[in-house]
């Protein structure tokens, strides 16, 4: 099909339109976490300070996904209400929306520009850095928070491109900033005898190569909206739905650093270092291992929102079935192979027999419920989806804020074996918020249906 209009998100079979749309996401996310690693695997093979610039790095990276978060909120936000209005063909307000949320970009990223580069020391301190890694830390997210105008416009606006159906744009999106950056890492980092410095220079740089290349397709030929200098001033009546509808994925990924930190003092103080560097692969593989399931419901957010906002019932209702019954799959594949074989998950990120032996234990614990989480995400997508703004912030809210933090901290006083205790608050908070979300979503989809029936 030709490339100014890759999918008709109105007509094509539902199944075709998941898989293509689906697959580049998928795609796109598992070469953004990727890259991201191979970021790390250089700045970690820097001559003689390599671990101490690792460390340094790493205590950067809670700022850099609350930066990431701000993205979420306005492109997560603006692009699912964008689809609605072409569905409803109302193709004037998916513009202005589009250029709305632009603009809200740009200043969202200056504002936080100005914070970081304020209060990098006490935040950075505050993420773990100690007087022996600041100066890595600072050396890099100095850098990072000039760049923050790329990354906001580079996640941002890459929504709208996939809330258009142009999935192989999107993946293009961060294909390019991923191989740029892989390119670079060495070349400043080594090359130039820069360090960490170097690393972020090449990170920066690979987001406004991306960013230019999605604010250049979203102003040519082949999109279908268009970023246009009249829709550009902020309008609150145009905004307001958008960031509502953001702040569900803003907590979702605001919140993760929150986590750790939670998850770490907790098994600090009963496990000790042994614990916590358990604790650091099983996020990793979870976090690696939802890469897939965040894919599939991106890849079936415009199908279900434009066909929402077109009013057509039956499209709606299969794009939803087909993305709960993938996502379903995928879950149960992920538990499987976490209850079966987890040492083969371990084991791509250590080799020591001790740390190897506990976390094979607590991955087990910790992805036991997992097998669920696939109608989880299914159902919190979809409002999403349906541009419904208070469930799906309640939703966000509800499971990290209000059930995992607190179980984080209330089993261990509980459990004789503290340790594990702390590893079950992550089963027994996919358990509820499972079943509170399905609930709700089964109430709120047949009231829905009713009222799209009465309206045709």
């Amino acid at each position: 099909m030709k490339i100014s209009r890759e999918v008709d998100l109105g007509k094509e079979p539902i199944g075709r339109l998941l898989l293509v749309l689906a697959i580049p996401t998928i795609a796109s996310q598992v070469i953004n976490a990727l890259y991201n690693m191979v970021d790390r695997m250089y700045i970690g093979h820097i001559p003689e300070i390599g671990a101490a610039a690792l460390t340094g790095v790493g205590v950067s990276f809670p700022i850099i996904m609350i930066v990431s978060a701000f993205a979420a909120l306005v492109g997560m936000g603006g692009a699912p209400q964008a689809s609605i209005a072409m569905g409803r063909k109302d193709h004037d307000k998916a513009e202005k929306i589009l250029g709305n949320c632009f603009t809200s970009l740009a200043v969202v990223a200056v504002i936080l520009t100005i914070i970081v580069l304020v209060f990098k020391t006490p935040l950075l301190y505050l993420f773990g850095a100690s007087s022996n890694t600041i100066s890595y830390a600072e050396d890099y997210i100095e850098i990072y928070a000039v760049g923050t105008i790329f990354v906001q416009m580079t996640l941002g606006l890459n929504m709208f491109i996939s809330a258009q159906g142009f999935s192989m744009i999107s993946m293009l999106t961060v294909v390019i900033g991923a191989v740029t950056n892989i390119i670079l890492d060495p070349v400043f980092i080594f090359g130039f005898h820069m360090g960490v410095q170097g690393a972020a220079v090449a990170t920066v740089l690979s987001q406004a190569l991306s960013a230019v290349w999605a604010v250049k397709f979203l102003t040519g030929k082949s999109t279908v909206l268009h970023l246009k200098k009249k829709y550009m001033k902020i309008e609150w009546k145009v905004m307001a739905p958008c960031v509502a509808l953001g702040v569900a994925p803003f907590i979702m990924q605001s919140t993760e650093s929150v986590l750790v930190l939670c998850f770490n003092s907790s098994l600090l103080k009963y496990g000790g270092d042994m614990a916590v560097g358990a604790m650091t692969i099983l996020s990793s593989i979870m976090q690696f291992a939802m890469l897939p399931l965040q894919g599939l419901t991106q890849g079936g957010q415009p199908i279900i929102s434009y066909n929402y906002g077109a009013r057509n019932v039956e499209r709606v209702k299969k794009g939803f079935k087909l993305l709960l019954i993938a996502c379903l799959c995928y879950s149960t594949l992920m538990w499987a192979a976490a209850q079966l074989v987890p040492q083969l998950l371990v084991m791509i990120f250590t080799n020591d027999p001790q740390l190897m032996k506990l976390a094979v234990w607590a991955l087990r614990i910790y992805m036991a419920g997992v097998l669920l989480m696939g109608a989880q995400v299914a159902c919190q997508q979809t409002f999403i989806a349906f541009g419904n703004a208070k469930i799906s912030t309640f939703l966000a809210i509800f499971r990290k804020i209000i059930v995992l933090i607190p179980m984080i901290y209330i089993l261990p006083v509980f459990m004789k074996d503290k340790v594990l205790g702390v590893f079950m608050a992550e089963p027994i908070a996919d358990t509820i918020a499972v079943c509170t979300t399905c609930v709700m979503f089964f109430i709120s989809f047949k009231k829905l249906i009713k009222e799209m029936k009465k309206e045709n």
